[in-house]
């Protein structure tokens, strides 16, 4: 009887054992998933409207004149971190986007306005940012050499187009030259033309991007 008694508590002991990892198995099965998306709701990271990524370029200027369209892209200056150190847009990431014509009543100048943020190959963000309006120029004039005005710059092709068409200096085409309409498309539609005021920009001064909208980085 005994020993009866003492078989019925085993085997019910096994059976609840039995039991109990029946019901356990869907918890083990449904926990990873269930994790995986509190992992990813804690990692989407705002990064707010009106913050401010400060950029560089490979060229300490660049030149444009005031009424065309360039394509450019910047690098970003320095790490981007929370208020914990945690990095959130790395240096060295690249903002695309391009230089725009802005006028303002009197006021003619250009900005860069950002659409795309590269972070890696695999992790690209749309992004809605400015920078402010650049009104900074400097006057060529027809037989006068380009001295400081193209000397370490980048160029729009319609600056350079217009600065080798007044100065006569060939040399212009060796420069960078920024995508957009080739130089000798421009040429004569500029022909003609005794001076020109192109718009001079340092990118690490002129080109810091404010944020429009909010980044969501995962």
């Amino acid at each position: 009887m005994i020993t009866s008694q003492k078989w019925r508590s085993a085997t019910a002991a096994i059976l609840a054992a039995g039991i109990a990892v029946g019901t356990g198995a869907p918890l083990v099965v449904a926990t990873p998933a269930s994790a995986q998306q509190r992992i990813s709701q804690f990692d989407s990271i705002r990064i707010p409207s009106g913050s401010v990524i400060p950029v560089s370029y490979e060229k300490e200027k660049i030149v444009v004149t005031s009424d065309e369209t360039s394509p450019l892209t910047l690098t970003v200056a320095r790490d981007i971190r929370t208020t914990q150190g945690r990095v959130l847009i790395p240096a060295g990431s690249q903002i695309v986007g391009e230089l725009r014509p802005v006028r303002r009543g009197n006021q003619i100048g250009t900005q860069f306005v950002a659409r795309e943020l590269i972070v890696s190959r695999r992790q690209r963000y749309r992004i809605d940012g400015y920078s402010g309006v650049i009104t900074r120029t400097e006057k060529s004039q027809r037989g006068a050499g380009t001295g400081s005005v193209v000397q370490g710059a980048a160029l729009g092709a319609a600056a350079a187009a217009a600065l080798a068409g007044i100065t006569g200096d060939k040399a212009i085409a060796t420069e960078e030259v920024l995508g957009g309409a080739g130089i000798g498309a421009l040429a004569g539609v500029l022909l003609g033309r005794r001076s020109v005021d192109a718009i001079v920009i340092r990118p690490e001064q002129d080109l810091a991007v404010r944020l429009r909208s909010d980044i969501v980085l995962r």
